[in-house]
């Protein structure tokens, strides 16, 4: 993808326009681009000249997006709507003054004025000559727009005030005529045919919406602005065995830089000496620090709140994450969501159908008998209320807004599409391991035979497992560290290939494995064996152990459920959403994950491919978010609507994904959810105060409104009611800064609408109640849940091992046998079937 900065573009139909040059480019596949942050993306093999030629062509200037960034751009327009609207103001007061003070209120004159009636039109000519000049801009932007055959916003702006202008200029020369031959009396009458101030508050009231637009468009870049001043500007580098401080931009890759408590790290990193508790919260949200110790990686702009580190350089300049996040975030503020295409295809010919509707608006009360100032005046109206820019910024100022807002909390969209897509999800299905489950073992049941306690049976699989290599074996040495359990020494250590360990301790014989590896020398007790049973439906792994032949108990491994996965399913499931668990894991292990979780349905054994396929299935319930970090889930994240990584997954998962959540956390799930709602309820009113403004100002403006309510409408106030259009849409997105995107309190569940991807679920007509014996849990439950989904014709099944009943929705008929069939090929037993009572 190219990126540019597109300099020149006032509206929406600048940018209508832009867009339209670039993609008749040969070899432009796509291009997008922003009013909001003046820059363009396109994709495709043209080159960087010819795309800005196109651009050129159409009238505007284009460069390839280099060191300057969108801040100072916007700082430094800002300033010059300042220095305009000053300048502006000094001679606007006494224009002002001269023509309507005087003439409305009667504020007196200088004697020189009096019944001079020439010298007070020729005054208010320099004076409204001079507001033009200091806003020029206006004029060669918007005839040039004409001569380009692009029209824009300043084209409207500059024709209603050169016209007000120019026959102010004809009543000045008439009334110098008729001063000469009829005298004063003659000439006081033209007084009232100028249109001198208009010309220039029209210009005034124009730069002022643009100032306080451009300052309001500026307040939506903040989070943006705020991650580029974290990046620090000096880095201390160890060369030659000596610390020296150097400019960042002098870092490489490879070399050794120090950081002390209170030091922002200046690039990424590996901690190769020392630890410190790293606050990270400016990249992730979260605001607890981070241990950082030997071989953990450090972010650049992160902060050390204490020790010292030395770390040898990953990344620097564009290839820290810092700097990643950053571009993520600009472009998807500068990529177009699909809600914003009725808005472009309005703008792109919105201006000439205006200047249309202001022409045939003064040729018609030309027709109805009124002068020639008051069709005029209707005319210039309708040209000066109209306003393409509240449509073309109603979409990306919220975009913008709400990306910002996604970046402070840690979550990151990729585009525009992205965002407003999330917000519409109907289904979730989230992987097991490392999204719902902390995706490493961890020991969960320490449970010893008689004649041992916990300890002496931690001691013996401390002194096993220490030696040895396997993932169980880890979970099993952390918690012996975690307890402070003694070391001994063992001898004499084997490996036997999937069954267990051996080692000597003090002569004696200590054994650890699977029941069968430990039964060969030791007796495994009935009561022992139910035990086994248990742990394992539980999804849990049982480890047992044996000393000098007997039987010493069991250490239960297991991949826990994470602290917040079972809070972010309950919220997701309050906001109307269907949460799915898809896993590889057996069905024991993954139906007690999925119990502890609370999803509504688990879909386990499933193979990488299969898991794409399973998506596929889900999405007639609707939009579908697939949620996953490894490179087993990036096909599904590619195949679901929407596809969320976690930021600490594997880069084939996050580079397939379309938003990624830095921390790791499951509840940030529903909060990108909360937070594209947000915005698309905004957008939503953006779109819809724009449209209305223009509805109701433009009949307005041209006096639609005269014959029933006598309503009219000044060109100064419709310029007025034009700059505050755009102010009023900015500020309306800014309100996307206060969100709490991590409350549920103003959740609401969402209304299943008809689409081409829903299904319509049947009615109680068509339900059925199966009676089954022989379900005794909730792993069962799901076994015959998933069953009788699978069946063709059955749309859901509502199955109750406490009830033995499974409630069946019907998409189409279906005969008994079938979905007796079905589960009893699961091992359970049907007693009846009966169609289910009407309510």
């Amino acid at each position: 993808m190219k990126r540019f900065d597109v300099l020149g573009m006032s509206c929406a139909a600048c940018s209508a326009r832009v867009e339209k040059a670039v993609n008749s480019v040969k070899g432009v596949s796509s291009c997008s681009v922003s009013l909001l942050t003046n820059s363009m993306n396109v994709e495709g093999t043209a080159s960087a000249d010819d795309i800005i030629k196109a651009v050129e062509k159409a009238g505007y200037r284009a460069a390839v997006k280099g060191a300057q960034t969108p801040v100072k751009t916007e700082g430094t327009e800002k300033n010059s709507f300042v220095v305009r609207l000053a300048a502006s103001v000094i001679f606007l007061l006494p224009l002002m003054y001269i023509s309507m003070g005087s003439t409305m209120w009667g504020f007196p004159l200088p004697s020189f004025f009096e019944e001079n009636y020439t010298a007070l039109g020729i005054t208010e000519l320099l004076l409204s000559l001079a507001v033009m000049v200091t806003n020029q801009r206006f004029f060669i932007n918007g005839f040039k727009g004409i001569i380009h055959l692009s029209p824009n916003m300043d084209t409207l702006v500059a024709l209603g005030s050169a016209a007000s202008f120019g026959y102010s200029v004809y009543a000045l020369f008439a009334m110098t005529a008729a001063q000469s031959s009829g005298g004063a009396e003659a000439a006081s009458a033209y007084m009232h045919e100028f249109y001198f101030e208009s010309a220039a508050m029209i210009l005034v009231l124009i730069t002022v919406g643009k100032m306080l637009e451009s300052r309001s468009k500026g307040k939506t870049a903040d989070a943006l602005r705020a991650l580029m001043e974290l990046a620090p500007q000096e880095a201390v580098v160890i060369r030659d065995g000596n610390e020296c401080r150097v400019p960042v931009s002098e870092v490489s890759t490879g070399d050794v830089f120090v950081v002390r408590p209170g030091e922002s790290i200046p690039a990424d990193g590996i901690v190769i000496k020392g630890s410190s508790a790293v606050d990270e919260s400016a990249l992730t949200g979260e605001s607890i620090p981070v241990e950082k110790k030997e071989g953990d990686s450090v972010s650049a702009a992160t902060l050390s709140r204490s020790g010292y580190m030395e770390c040898r350089t990953t990344g620097v300049g564009e290839d820290t994450a810092l700097s990643k996040i950053i571009k993520m975030v600009s472009d998807a503020s500068a990529s177009k969501a699909p809600v914003a295409r009725v808005a472009d295809i309005i703008a792109g010919f919105f201006v000439p159908v205006v200047a249309g509707i202001a022409l045939v608006a003064g040729l018609i009360w030309l027709a109805a008998g009124k002068s020639v100032g008051f069709a005029l005046a209707r005319s210039i109206s309708v040209l000066v209320i109209s306003c393409p820019c509240a449509l073309g910024l109603a979409t990306p100022v919220a975009i913008m807004a709400a990306n910002g807002v996604g970046a402070k909390n840690g979550i990151l969209f990729k585009n525009a599409a992205a965002l407003e897509n999330t917000g519409k999800t109907m289904v979730v299905a989230l992987d097991k391991t490392g999204t719902v489950t902390e995706g490493r073992p961890s020991v969960t049941d320490i449970i010893p035979a008689d004649g041992f306690s916990e300890k002496r049976l931690m001691e013996l699989a401390y002194a096993l497992e220490s030696k040895s290599g396997h993932p169980l074996a880890a979970a099993v040495v952390e918690k012996a560290e975690k307890l402070g359990v003694s070391l001994y020494d063992s001898e004499g250590f084997n490996e036997v290939a999937g069954m267990g360990i051996t080692a000597q301790i003090n002569g004696k014989v200590i054994r650890g494995g699977k029941k069968e590896f430990i039964s060969e020398k030791a007796e495994i007790l009935p009561e022992t064996e139910k035990k086994i049973k248990e742990l394992s439906v539980c999804g849990k792994t049982p480890m047992l152990f044996s000393e000098a032949g007997k039987f010493a108990g069991i250490i239960a491994v297991a991949d826990t459920i994470k602290k917040d996965s079972a809070e972010a399913v309950k919220m997701l499931k309050n906001m109307g959403i269907r949460v799915v668990m898809l896993t590889g894991d057996n069905r024991h292990t993954a139906g007690a994950i999925g119990e502890l979780a609370g999803v509504d349905e688990v879909i386990a054994e499933v193979l990488p491919d299969g898991k794409a396929r399973e998506i596929e299935k889900l999405k007639k319930y609707g939009r579908t978010v697939m949620v996953g970090d490894g490179i087993n889930d990036a096909v599904a994240l590619t195949t679901a609507d929407t596809g969320i990584a976690i930021g600490r997954g594997t880069d084939v998962a996050i580079d397939a994904a379309d938003v990624i959540l830095m921390n790791s956390r499951l509840t940030d799930v529903p909060a990108a959810i909360r937070l594209s709602r947000a915005a698309l309820r905004n957008i939503h009113e953006n779109l819809f105060w724009a449209f209305i403004y223009n509805i109701i100002g433009i009949p307005l403006a041209a006096g639609a409104f005269i014959p029933v309510f006598g309503l009219t409408l000044s060109p100064m106030f419709g310029a007025a009611a034009m700059s505050l259009s755009s102010f009023c849409v900015v500020t309306n997105a800014l309100r996307l800064n206060f969100k709490d995107i991590h409350s549920s309190r103003r959740d609401r569940r969402i209304r299943r609408v008809m689409s081409e991807k829903s299904v319509e679920l049947p009615g109680e007509n068509h339900r059925r109640v199966v009676f089954i014996e022989g379900m005794m849990c909730g792993h069962c439950e799901a076994r015959v849940k998933k069953a009788l989904e699978q069946t063709e014709g059955i749309s859901s099944a509502e199955v109750s091992h406490e009830k033995g009943t499974a409630v069946l929705s019907l998409g189409s008929d279906i005969k008994n046998k079938t979905i007796k069939k079905a589960v009893e090929k699961e091992g359970y037993k049907v007693k009846k079937i009966c169609e289910a009572e009407h309510s």
